[in-house]
């Protein structure tokens, strides 16, 4: 069996950069974010969201509309969870099909901005955390997403702090722009390999 490895970090981390560095060296790679919003196109899920909402969530092509979900449960804990409890448990499953499928490779990458406050990291048996100053953070997200800083200070605020990630990681990788990480990553790829006997 494979051994299970989560790669987190906070918005504008460089997450995705780093996840596409690993799976440039053959590391399969899990990216939560993108299998759950494919399996909310299935009309099971899009019905069994719709029935938490009071508003209709759906739109004229019968998916799931994301943007007003996301402004529906921003500042709503209550329905936020009660997405939670509708998605987390499909995406676990899925996640748990696609590992028998890459169950020859010696480790597998679980990628999820939210490693830490879901409770995933303990599926894992190792963490790797991507971290970048906080200007920089900023910095990416609003030419990303072409928002407001004041926008992202509030996702940032409502995310774990990185000093609290790092004490529960194995491997830190620092994605500042201004050195190139690949040399960190093949570094922690030969070290994992290396552990493969161990786990």
């Amino acid at each position: 069996m494979s051994i299970i490895v989560g790669l987190t970090g906070g918005i504008g981390s460089g997450k995705t950069t780093v996840a596409k560095l690993f799976q440039k060296h053959g590391v399969p790679i899990y990216i939560a974010d993108e299998r759950a919003r494919l399996l909310m196109e299935r009309p099971d899920v899009v019905e069994a969201v719709q029935q938490i909402f009071t508003t209709s969530v759906i739109n004229e092509n019968g998916l799931l509309d994301r943007a007003k979900i996301k402004q529906l449960v921003f500042d709503n804990k209550t329905l936020l969870e009660q997405l939670n409890q509708v998605v987390h448990p499909r995406v676990k499953k899925d996640f748990e099909d696609w590992l028998e499928e890459h169950k020859d490779s010696p480790f597998v990458i679980k990628e999820s901005a939210i490693l830490f406050e879901s409770g995933l990291e303990t599926s894992c048996d190792l963490v790797i955390l991507v971290v970048a100053p906080e200007e920089v953070r900023i910095e990416r997200v609003m030419a990303r997403d072409g928002v407001s800083k004041d926008q992202v200070l509030k996702i940032i605020d409502n995310q774990m702090k990185d000093e609290e990630k790092v004490g529960r990681s194995q491997y830190i990788i620092e994605n500042n722009n201004k050195k190139t990480i690949e040399s960190d990553i093949i570094t922690i790829i030969r070290d994992i390999n290396s552990k493969n006997h161990l786990i």
